[in-house]
């Protein structure tokens, strides 16, 4: 049975032109009254316009690409490699389908909306890129989003993410950022560092945690303290890698190397090194992760491990446009490699 203005209208308890206005955009409506009506929109599957909804099977020849940050080249790679593969046959555009990058800004919120906007559009694919929010709340809605889309005939693939429950039949190629972080600490040890600090990124993040679980796992191996005040906690960029460094040096002078949660965040550290007049690496190791574009171009060269975005978001694309089969479970581990350059050293006596 076809949903109408008048269910979601009836089951928010607003008029039926308040919906329209919500849907619309053109018109103010209290936020409270806002998210009554999208939550009785999602609740009840409605689809904005009667042509879509009496075409309910069929798919349009939208893909939808959801980063966090388009300005970070880290899902910039992704999403330009995704849209590079998405073209092919059955699309009415000679043959291309049209991509649309969803700048989600780090926000849940965003995300939510962009995945019902992009299932009310019927969308053919959605890649969700980079990691996901730890919220059992969000994390519980976002599944529900995909099981929707995916009874609705989209595909759906996780670029750099952790896989979401199988019955969303969603396919995952998820980073292998434990192992590279407990890989980059273990090229420290080796060199002879003991006393490291971590810049870890925002503390809400599969992605943090991760990165920073392989850190701890490379010290415990070695009998190798985890100093809590050693670790601080920030963005992902450039900002907070500076900030985060000075801190880390006000709370240990004697440290001989700095872990970056990215290469980002390293620059940043480096940075902050530089104008507390200590040099890179003969009094302060540095290392990042991801190995963006300009890590090798810093100077010294950055040592970090190299993710291959580029391959991963092709891979990603081609499996959503089904020109690929998924990995056979629908979860493929995309490992990193360590990139060891001029930004590391043995620490000083």
């Amino acid at each position: 049975m076809t949903v109408t203005l008048a269910d979601v209208a009836a089951r928010a308890q607003v008029s039926p032109a308040t919906v329209s206005r919500v849907l619309n955009g053109n018109y103010p409506v209290a936020a409270t009254t806002r998210e009554r009506v999208l939550r009785a929109v999602d609740e009840l599957d409605y689809v904005l316009n009667g042509p879509a909804s009496a075409l309910a099977a069929a798919t349009s020849d939208l893909v939808g690409i959801l980063v966090n940050d388009i300005a970070d080249p880290f899902f910039g790679i992704m999403a330009a490699a995704i849209q590079s593969e998405i073209g092919g046959p059955g699309g009415r555009a000679g043959g291309e389908r049209l991509g649309v990058v969803c700048n989600t800004g780090g926000s849940p919120e965003r995300e939510l909306t962009y995945l019902t906007l992009l299932q009310r559009q019927r969308a053919a694919a959605v890649v969700l890129t980079g990691g996901a929010v730890e919220n059992t709340e969000h994390a519980a809605a976002v599944a529900t989003k995909l099981r929707k889309l995916a009874d609705a005939g989209t595909r759906v693939v996780l670029c750099g993410r952790p896989p979401a429950p199988s019955d969303t039949e969603a396919v995952a190629l998820t980073f292998d950022n434990r192992g590279g972080g407990r890989e980059l600490t273990e090229h420290l040890i080796e060199l002879g560092h003991r006393r490291m600090g971590y810049i870890a990124g925002p503390q809400e993040r599969t992605t943090t945690r991760h990165r920073l679980e392989g850190h701890r796992a490379a010290l415990a191996a070695h009998g190798i303290p985890d100093e809590p005040a050693w670790t601080v906690h920030g963005r992902y960029d450039r900002r907070a890698g500076y900030e985060a460094t000075l801190e880390l040096l006000r709370r240990e002078p004697s440290l001989t190397a700095v872990v970056a949660a990215n290469d980002t965040v390293a620059l940043g550290a480096c940075a902050a090194l530089r104008d507390s007049g200590l040099r890179i690496p003969d009094d302060v190791s540095v290392v990042g992760f991801d190995d963006l574009p300009f890590s090798v171009d810093a100077v010294p060269a950055l040592t970090t491990v190299r993710l291959p975005l580029s391959e991963a978001g092709a891979l990603a694309g081609r499996i959503a446009m089904e020109r690929e089969e998924p990995p056979e479970g629908g979860i493929v581990t995309v490992r990193g490699e360590l990139m060891v350059r001029g930004s590391t050293g043995v620490p000083k006596e």
